[in-house]
């Protein structure tokens, strides 16, 4: 029925979803919750006049209500089904109740402000709201796992058929996979990247709950695992374009130097991954004039004049190593930039490029003790490895990691040819998350927050310590905190790359390098969408040692 088309077509699905546990409700004579369990039996929204088998809500003198868990982080709101309100014992067509959503249990149990920092920032999770009897009544878009309900209506029952999370998202399989001798590096992988899965609504998100824009910088981690994840997407295009549309020069995307420097890298990678030359030609009136302007910040001793520095929240506090991180992110985005104009079969530009990367290659700042700035100065090229790692990355375990520049700090880490090293970090810094009964990684997450911490899947018990409401900092205190940040994948992209070994060397995937690195594990396996298909690698530890390897690839690739 085409001719009745209105509007835009919403490129993602909606999908029911039951409750999978009862966490809470009020036991009090005056508030009462009965036959809340009804509620995890999978029923559907649809009603008849006559109520069969109701969950019932009295509110009598005190207001009752119940916290439901939907078992994993889901994006998009709640279906309340009601059969009727009966308020002083008449039936009335319309009922109050307030709906809080959670992405921890204490997060739903929370009011606006106070010390916890809840808040409705970007998306509404706390709203008072009217439902009407024998009404399928939708409501909230934002990130959750759990639903507190309240009646508020005095001297009121409601009779409930059912509470379902209307889950909004692509229809997407995953093309990619990973599996290894390890469960838990399983479910990492995995989890990352059901967390930037969430997160490719309209456009490619960094939050669910908060954070629901196109942040080009945080994007990096993000597109890197939508290649090893979903393989193309448009999305990816759609989201750089429309940071690029929305960011006249000299303006920087974001606001952020660095984030115009992710962007050039983005272009890089996704060029590397796709082949896609056209695509590549739609960016040149603006990757040029860019590059002209990180070379106008270049200093003739090798430094630069970058404005508003930033690499991410938890090296905000160290300004000396912040300024190393940018310093090694120009650098790559010109090197990038240069490539790129090779390819575009711009020379001239490309040598001038080149010139300005080989002036800021001369000047090697200090690393400062940051991991995040120890990590670019290595992948750029200004910090041997091994040195590098013994000095920084490999100093406390987790400790210093960040969710964001974790990635990078892997990949140097293994570069300096510790691939044990960057397990054991991710088994330690993810994994953490996971233990507290994360089903996403997190906008940020500090190891020692692990100390004597209640998992978020329940009401904090006396003793333990409230994870998401007692943590965070700068902009994201207390319950502003996001549980799902796709910026926080990077070990699905890792574990690809630097485990299974598989390597982009030439554009398109027409060449790829397969390179295992096994570590402690005895075997591995898994697949890597490419532009022609699917390749597959397996590898095994044999009993001497040596590694016995197994691929199928699409006859287009070269595998070396």
């Amino acid at each position: 029925m085409n001719g009745f088309a209105l509007g835009q077509k919403d490129p993602r699905i909606r999908e029911y979803v039951t409750p999978k546990k009862v966490i809470w409700k009020s036991e009090n004579s005056n508030a009462e919750v009965e036959e809340e369990e009804l509620l995890l039996e999978g029923r559907d929204g649809q009603l008849l006049i006559n109520p069969e088998k109701p969950v019932v809500m009295h509110h009598k003198d005190k207001t009752p209500g119940i916290l439901l868990d939907f078992g994993v982080e889901l994006h998009g709101g709640i279906q309340l089904a009601i059969w009727n309100c009966v308020k002083n014992g008449e039936l009335i067509k319309t009922t109050k109740v307030r709906i809080r959503f959670g992405e921890s249990a204490m997060e739903a149990m929370s009011d606006i402000g106070g010390e916890t920092n809840a808040t409705n920032d970007h998306a509404m999770r706390d709203q008072i709201v009217d439902v009407s009897f024998l009404g399928m009544n939708e409501f909230g878009n934002t990130g959750f796992r759990f639903v507190r309900i309240d009646l508020l209506e005095e001297d009121c029952m409601m009779q409930i058929n059912s509470i379902r999370a209307v889950f909004l998202h692509r229809d997407l399989s995953a093309k990619g996979s990973f599996r290894c001798s390890d469960p838990l590096l399983n479910q990492i992988w995995d989890t990352g990247a059901y967390t930037v899965y969430l997160n490719m609504q309209e456009y490619l998100w960094d939050g669910i709950k908060r954070d629901r824009m196109v942040w080009i910088g945080d994007m990096h981690p993000e597109v890197s695992t939508i290649q090893t994840v979903f393989g193309f997407h448009d999305i990816v295009p759609k989201s750089l374009d429309y940071v690029r549309d929305r960011t006249p020069l000299p303006d920087w995307m974001n606001t952020f130097p660095s984030y115009s420097a992710w962007w050039v890298i983005i272009q890089h990678d996704w060029y590397m991954y796709t082949g896609d030359l056209t695509y590549l030609k739609n960016q040149k009136g603006y990757l040029l004039p860019l590059l002209d302007q990180f070379c106008n910040h270049v200093k003739d001793d090798g430094t630069n004049t970058a404005p508003n520095p930033f690499l991410d929240w938890p090296s905000h506090d160290n300004p000396e190593g912040v300024q190393s991180g940018i310093h090694a992110l120009l650098y790559m985005a010109l090197e990038k930039g240069a490539k790129l104009c090779s390819i575009l079969e711009e020379e001239e530009a490309s040598h001038i490029y080149w010139y300005f990367a080989n002036k800021l290659s001369q000047y090697k700042p200090h690393h400062a003790n940051s991991k995040q700035a120890a990590a670019l100065l290595t992948l750029a090229g200004m910090l041997e490895p091994h040195q590098a790692n013994q000095d920084v990355l490999a100093v406390g375990g987790a400790k210093g990691f960040s969710t964001f520049y974790g990635y990078y700090m892997l990949q140097a880490i293994a570069e300096a040819g510790d691939v044990q090293g960057s397990l054991d970090v991710i088994r330690e810094y993810w994994g953490g998350m996971l233990q507290l009964g994360a089903t996403t990684f997190w906008e940020d997450f500090n190891i020692e927050w692990m100390e004597n911490a209640a998992k978020i899947d329940q009401l904090t018990p006396p003793g333990k310590i409230d994870v998401h409401g007692t943590y965070g900092d700068h902009c994201y205190v207390g319950y502003r905190h996001s549980l799902c940040h796709g910026w926080a994948s990077g070990p699905t992209a890792w574990l690809t790359e630097y485990v299974l070994g598989i390597k982009i060397k030439e554009a398109g995937c027409k060449v790829i390098e397969i390179e295992p690195n096994l570590g402690d594990l005895n075997w591995v396996e898994g697949y890597f969408p490419t532009p022609y298909g699917q390749l597959y690698v397996k590898h095994e530890k044999q009993v001497d040692g040596t590694i016995k390897t197994n691929i199928d690839s699409p006859e287009e690739i070269k595998i070396i």
